[in-house]
C-alpha cells in the first residue's frame, strides 16, 4: 500500500500490541498502560538516547513518551542495528534480562528497546526505534504516513 494508511486502534487493550503494514514496512502500535508510562522516567540512565536527540521521530513525538498521545506508541517495526524485527515482550517475560520492564527485544543480536522504543546502552542497535509521521483522525483512528494535519 502506497501513501498513508488509516488504522483502527479501538480494539487495542492496554498492554497490547497491534502490528500493521505501511508501505510494505512493519509498524507497531502499542497501547501502554499506566504502569508502563510510570516506568519510563526510571529508565533514562539505562537507555542511550533518553531525550531522543539522535533518533528519528517527528518533532511532536520528541518527548518522554515519544508519542502524540502518551497512551500510544507508534514505531517502525525493525531494529536500527540490521533491520531485524524485534519482538514485543511484556514486563517479566524475558527471564534472562534482570528487571525487564517490558519493551522490544531483537532476538537476532540482542538489542533491547524500552516501552518508548528507546535503545538500551550496550547493545548493537545504535538508535531508538523510528517513529513514523502520523496523526489521529479521531480517538479510534490513526493515520500513519501523513502528519500534515497534526497539531
Amino acid at each position: 500500500m502506497k501513501g498513508p494508511r488509516e488504522v483502527d486502534i479501538s480494539d487495542i487493550l492496554p498492554g497490547e500490541l497491534k502490528r500493521v503494514s505501511w508501505q510494505g514496512k512493519a509498524v507497531l502500535i502499542l497501547r501502554r498502560d499506566e504502569e508502563a508510562l510510570k516506568s519510563l522516567p526510571g529508565l533514562d540512565e539505562k537507555v542511550s538516547d533518553p531525550g531522543s536527540n539522535d533518533s528519528e521521530q517527528p518533532g511532536y513525538a520528541k518527548n518522554e513518551y515519544r508519542s502524540v498521545k502518551p497512551e500510544y506508541l507508534i514505531v517502525q517495526g525493525w531494529c536500527t542495528h540490521l533491520g531485524c524485527i524485534p519482538t514485543y515482550a511484556r514486563k517479566g517475560e524475558i527471564a534472562e534480562i534482570e528487571n525487564w520492564q517490558g519493551g522490544f527485544f531483537c532476538p537476532c543480536h540482542g538489542s533491547r528497546f524500552d516501552l518508548a522504543g528507546r535503545v538500551f546502552k550496550g547493545v548493537p542497535a545504535p538508535l531508538n526505534l523510528i517513529v513514523p509521521p502520523h496523526q489521529y483522525l479521531s480517538d479510534s483512528v490513526v493515520l500513519i504516513g501523513d502528519d500534515s494535519g497534526a497539531a
